[in-house]
């Protein structure tokens, strides 16, 4: 059975051959792509830091070790510590500078609180240090 020939609009002309073989390769292009910058931000940290202690020294200070993991040793870093108050806010912030060295090094750090501090730890670490931290 024919269809009515206004009805339903002008018959599709299929895709060309460059079009049905080309559209496949950039969806796995974009793919790929979409998949190296989800490793890049979410894989493996380049720098790694723990908390492997704290003390509270007095009502406003702490004193924080950790351990940093890096993979390239002779390349700064710097970790951001912050201490926590009983009420859970965060009562003091603190950049470290550590300095090229060994992959595995060990910091200690004595960070004033504006509360008193209930517990110390590593927010983070990064290579990109800031001007006013740089060894340079």
């Amino acid at each position: 059975m024919a269809l009515p020939e206004g009805r339903y609009g002008a018959r599709r002309r299929p895709l060309p051959k460059w079009a049905r073989w080309s559209l496949p390769v950039i969806a796995v292009l974009v793919g790929g792509v979409i998949a190296w910058v989800g490793y890049r931000n979410l894989g493996t940290m380049p720098v790694e830091a723990r908390q492997t202690a704290f003390t509270v020294r007095d009502d406003n200070a702490v004193e924080i070790t950790f351990e940093v993991v890096r993979e390239t040793p002779e390349q700064a870093v710097v970790c951001i510590v912050r201490a926590r108050s009983e009420d859970g806010d965060e009562s003091g912030r603190h950049e470290v500078l550590v300095p090229p060295g060994a992959r595995t090094v060990r910091e200690k750090t004595v960070l004033r609180t504006s509360k008193p501090p209930v517990t110390g730890e590593v927010f983070g670490c990064s290579y990109q240090v800031p001007p006013y931290l740089s060894t340079r």
